[in-house]
């Protein structure tokens, strides 16, 4: 089997777009549509024909270009069934645990709440890849717009029990501010100061800092770190349940400046 082929692109202000293909079949998919035109480009320069759409949830900023890019390319649309009413022109209705392919690809739908009630992620276990969208962001995490911290934390553990090796593709270009609340409640954790000086170099240098690792976000991301106990003493709970820990760093960075 060839390897899988994934395409990111930005769009927006700090969106991302992706574009996975399998190269046996020629089946190709967008996860999400937050701008139609760079997707269009991005399908022209590789000679690709688009499928489906994999919607993670109803923003604007994810599902907004559906009917567009629907009925330029006549593409299906695949989303959460939870969430069915408010993602534009959806064909295909899936639910936790849900498995379909992409071609000769096995994709697993995994439910998770938090940023919205009907949030999924679309994981390919046996390419190792992931697409999260605002879930879970390179040493972030998505507002709880419609979730409860419970709901969210038990969002993040699915992730983090992947293989460490799996890439994981975020939907935005939020790693550096992140980086920078990372080290305001984690400041003695040294992968995590590595990993802040290569983002800001990466930056510089006008480069993405997606996708990243499930191991990389369990060693350095505040959310996934609940346990950690030099967070806890920073953010004065340490004795706290992980839920606790968790519900004080979000609130922590919903407030950071």
């Amino acid at each position: 089997m060839s390897e899988i082929q994934v395409r990111m692109f930005p769009c927006l202000a700090d969106n991302y777009g992706f574009l996975v293909h399998d190269p046996d079949t020629g089946a190709t998919a967008a996860i999400d549509t937050p701008e139609v035109e760079p997707i269009l480009r991005e399908l022209d320069a590789q000679g690709w024909t688009l499928g489906y759409v994999f919607n993670t949830h109803h923003h604007h900023d994810h599902a907004g270009g559906n009917l567009e890019l629907k009925e330029r390319t006549g593409c299906r649309i695949i989303g959460p069934k939870a969430d069915a009413a408010r993602i534009p022109g959806l064909d295909i209705g899936v639910s936790d645990g849900e498995e379909f392919r992409l071609g000769s690809r096995r994709v697993v739908v995994h439910e998770t709440p938090g940023h919205t009630r009907g949030h999924v992620v679309y994981h390919f276990p046996d390419d190792r890849i992931a697409f999260v969208g605002d879930t879970l962001f390179a040493m972030g995490c998505g507002r709880l717009f419609e979730g409860t911290p419970a709901q969210m934390w038990a969002s993040l553990g699915k992730i983090a029990a992947w293989p460490d090796e799996t890439r994981l593709y975020c939907a935005h270009e939020y790693t550096q501010s992140n980086a920078r609340f990372a080290l305001s409640v984690e400041p003695g954790n040294e992968a995590l100061r590595r990993r802040a000086a290569e983002v800001d170099r990466l930056r510089a240098e006008g480069r993405p800092t997606v996708p990243t690792t499930v191991a990389l976000e369990k060693a350095t991301n505040p959310f996934l770190r609940a346990r950690s106990s030099g967070l806890r003493e920073t953010i004065g709970l340490p004795n706290a349940t992980d839920v606790e820990v968790f519900a004080r760093t979000r609130a922590l960075k919903d407030a950071f400046k």
